[in-house]
């Protein structure tokens, strides 16, 4: 449970980095595109030409330190999701047992979120990795969920909140029997 949330915060946290740093960049470029630009003296085609020249030089000033952030902040990303590549177990679909254990597990009915924590009441139809397989969630049986179309759906390749999955492990002790392990979410070992 700590990976996976030590996992989502780092991700959350690079993804508001990252609008922070366009949001800055903006903010660099309109005030280089603001700054007075001194014209020569006289005029005619190289006062233009230098007034073009300050303008280019106060523009590239102002965004260089927000740039070199998000150049940063973009190989650190390009990191994450190599590793999430090379993490992928190399069975992505659920074996007809597991299938077959999991629905059971589930009774049937979906097992994620309809909204305000409470669990989904539509037939299952699906096997879902709770961890996405894209992004090393492993195909076991700790791993799966039964899913309805519209949830599955919904959740899409997103790495659940570490709230969603404690609620998970709270509603599964609501319907598995006291010896049942109610645990969910597992990931890959790196290679």
């Amino acid at each position: 449970m700590q990976e996976l949330g030590r996992i989502y915060w780092t991700r959350q946290g690079l993804r508001l980095a990252y609008s922070a740093a366009i949001l800055w960049l903006a903010v660099a470029v309109m005030s280089g595109l603001m700054a007075k630009a001194t014209p020569a003296a006289g005029a005619g085609p190289s006062a233009a030409a230098a007034v073009m020249g300050n303008l280019f030089q106060h523009v590239v000033a102002a965004v260089a330190l927000p740039g070199v952030t998000l150049l940063v902040l973009g190989i650190a990303a390009a990191v994450g999701t190599s590793r999430d590549v090379r993490r992928r177990d190399p069975v992505r679909r659920f074996t007809r047992q597991q299938r077959r254990e999991g629905m059971a597990r589930a009774g049937g009915t979906c097992e994620l979120e309809a909204g305000f924590g409470r669990r989904c009441g539509r037939p299952a139809e699906h096997g879902d990795h709770f961890y996405p397989w894209s992004k090393g969630g492993s195909t076991s049986l700790q791993n799966f969920v039964a899913a309805c179309a519209r949830c599955n759906r919904a959740k899409r390749a997103r790495i659940p909140s570490p709230g969603q999955q404690q609620r998970m492990e709270r509603r599964r002790r609501e319907y598995l029997p006291p010896s049942a392990s109610v645990s969910v979410g597992e990931r890959q070992p790196l290679p």
